[in-house]
């Protein structure tokens, strides 16, 4: 069940990022050892959280999640990775890469490392404008009920505020993908999800299942 601190401001430690690669076909084996000695390069201060492989979705595809314990710390991470020849260690292999930078709900503490999965879906939305606000609140009414004991754990969530916004994401681990579909379907049956007016902020959605790294921290 998520926590909900006293206060809504939590500084550093809600800075994160999303690093995706999009890496030729049948690379992603080669990859990943590559990419799990590089990620040991970053600066102090930059946690790796998951780093995780797309099952169902887009093929190919590694999706990795940093945090940042300030904005000092992700600022000049980020220019070390743009400066450096090749910071993840894969270049030659991708054919595409977007970073992304997020803020936590600020009422959410995100699952500590470990074993939650394997499967955990990242799903993400764009939003009307003025979507951000309202959001926040139907998470912070609905999530303690939806993270119950009779449906499932949420990693965490987040809002962007690089690239596409305003836009957010979830993450959910789960057992299996038989388990996804139960809890799902039980939740909108109960009627403890979606939050309270959520549809009317969104605009756009993309779903994808992964499998974490074996050096994921989340897995």
């Amino acid at each position: 069940m998520p926590h909900f601190p006293p206060s809504l401001e939590t500084p550093g430690t809600d800075l994160y990022e999303l690093i995706r690669f999009t890496l030729r076909v049948r690379t992603p084996s080669q990859a990943l050892p590559r990419l799990e000695s590089a990620l040991q390069d970053a600066l102090e201060g930059v946690e790796l959280v998951g780093c995780w492989l797309s099952e169902i979705g887009p093929q190919n595809t590694i999706a990795v999640m940093r945090r940042f314990s300030s904005l000092q710390v992700q600022a000049a991470e980020r220019q070390r990775v743009l400066l450096a020849a090749d910071a993840f260690g894969i270049g030659d292999f991708v054919l595409e890469q977007t970073m992304d930078d997020y803020r936590l709900f600020p009422f959410l503490s995100p699952l500590l490392p470990g074993p939650h999965g394997p499967f955990y879906e990242l799903r993400e939305y764009d939003l009307v404008p003025s979507g951000v606000a309202p959001t926040l609140a139907g998470w912070q009414k609905a999530v303690s009920a939806r993270t119950g004991e009779p449906y499932s754990a949420v990693y965490a969530a987040f809002y962007a505020t690089s690239g596409r916004i305003p836009r957010y994401l979830h993450i959910w681990p789960y057992a299996s993908l038989e388990q996804r579909l139960d809890v799902r379907t039980r939740a909108v049956r109960d009627g403890v999800w979606p939050p309270e007016n959520s549809a009317p902020q969104l605009q756009k959605m993309n779903s994808v299942a992964y499998l974490p790294a074996a050096f994921s921290p989340l897995r």
